[in-house]
């Protein structure tokens, strides 16, 4: 089936008398009562066998097993788990798989908020780690005996570097037990599944496009194999749960991605061939333009786009930047992406990147293109650029 199809039917509950409801209904709960304490222990099996079953709320609730269940299928795993938000599925992933004495190579353009994460908890307790640059050709020659995982984010944070996570993977094959994590977020396993490119994880911000409204939290995490278990295990250990209310919300969300996700790209396209045809901007960093260094790998192992991209303006919009954002009308300014609005935030480089170097250049304005209208948009662009000139 499509993924569209599979998005409206899959994770759905089953007919009871010939009658059910549409969507999974929202089940809460901490404690469950069992008839008899023969069936809680049939329940409590031990191992991946009891990792949907409903035994006690922190485990999960039919709710929650639902989008996992949903997830699963939309980025072709073995499993996925789910936390209380993109950054915690990054935490789970990492403290699920390193140890003390582990090396982790990480893309240079990792979401901001990892490198503290890195920096301030994973260094103290012995994880060593170094980043690469997201078009380094060869990290074999940055694998080392205690390498444990590539982390990789396709496209990158804010700059939109794509990576070619199979060739990453069969790298990481060939040095041994290397695990590939991917932040896949801007795809949300709709137009790239990193899973069906030799990745062992991929990691999704469901607060973004699965949810769709910018009304809720969610993060997860979708492993192949024994990748799976260990991070049950660790989820479970941890004691990271999620409410049934917000995964109600992202399933609600996520039975329409396939309708908003093109509309999305379709709009998000028409903006950005705009903007690189104005004089302001020194490039647009959207892997779906022809122009983008990135292109031909995008055409070759995605399937559609996402409406994020960035706007980089010339060095003499430096001291320009934050009057032409707070001259959008249409454009909010806000942190996170992927809802119905669409969004304009400027974003500065400073302390977020370690290998490849980017002062000198112009700033960067990260937009996220939503639902509205185009001609819209960038009539909206175009006054704020032009008062933000006077």
């Amino acid at each position: 089936m499509k993924r569209g199809t599979r998005l409206v039917h899959a994770a759905r509950p089953a007919y009871t008398d010939g009658r059910r409801p549409v969507n999974p209904p929202v089940v809460r709960a901490s404690t469950v009562d069992f008839a008899s304490m023969a069936d809680m222990s049939a329940a409590q099996r031990p191992g991946i066998e009891g990792a949907q079953s409903f035994t006690y709320g922190v485990r999960g609730t039919p709710t929650t097993f639902a989008l996992e269940t949903l997830i699963t299928e939309l980025e072709n795993g073995d499993g996925t788990k789910l936390y209380s938000s993109g950054l915690e599925a990054i935490a789970a992933v990492l403290l699920a798989f390193l140890r003390p004495g582990d090396h982790l190579l990480v893309v240079d353009t990792v979401y901001s908020p990892v490198r503290q994460l890195l920096e301030r908890f994973l260094r103290e307790r012995g994880v060593h780690f170094d980043f690469y640059s997201p078009r380094e050709s060869d990290l074999s020659r940055l694998i080392k005996p205690s390498t444990r995982m590539i982390y990789t984010e396709t496209p990158g944070s804010v700059t939109m570097e794509l990576q070619d996570i199979a060739a990453i993977s069969e790298t990481a094959r060939r040095h041994g037990d290397i695990l590939v994590a991917c932040d896949n977020t801007w795809a949300s396993g709709f137009c790239y599944r990193p899973l069906e490119h030799g990745a062992d994880l991929s990691i999704v911000a469901g607060t973004k496009y699965l949810g769709g409204h910018s009304d809720v939290l969610m993060g997860s995490v979708t492993a192949r194999g024994k990748a799976y278990e260990v991070l049950h295990e660790a989820s479970i250990l941890l004691g990271l749960a999620v409410s049934a209310d917000d995964a109600a919300l992202v399933l609600r969300g996520a039975r329409t991605l396939h309708i908003r996700y093109p509309e999305h790209a379709r709009r998000a396209l028409a903006v950005a061939e705009w903007l690189a045809r104005r004089d302001e901007v020194t490039e647009v960093h959207y892997p779906p333009l022809p122009t983008s260094p990135d292109h031909a790998l995008w055409a070759s192992q995605f399937d559609g786009a996402a409406g994020l991209f960035s706007v980089e303006l010339t060095p003499a919009w430096r001291d320009r930047v934050s009057a032409f954002v707070d001259g959008l009308s249409l454009f909010g300014r806000g942190s996170s992406w992927g809802g119905f609005e669409s969004l304009a935030l400027p974003c500065s480089l400073k302390g977020n990147r370690s290998v490849d170097d980017w002062s000198g250049r112009g700033p960067l304005v990260r937009l996220q293109i939503g639902l509205e209208d185009p001609e819209d948009l960038i009539a909206d662009l175009a006054r704020a650029l032009e008062s933000a000139c006077r």
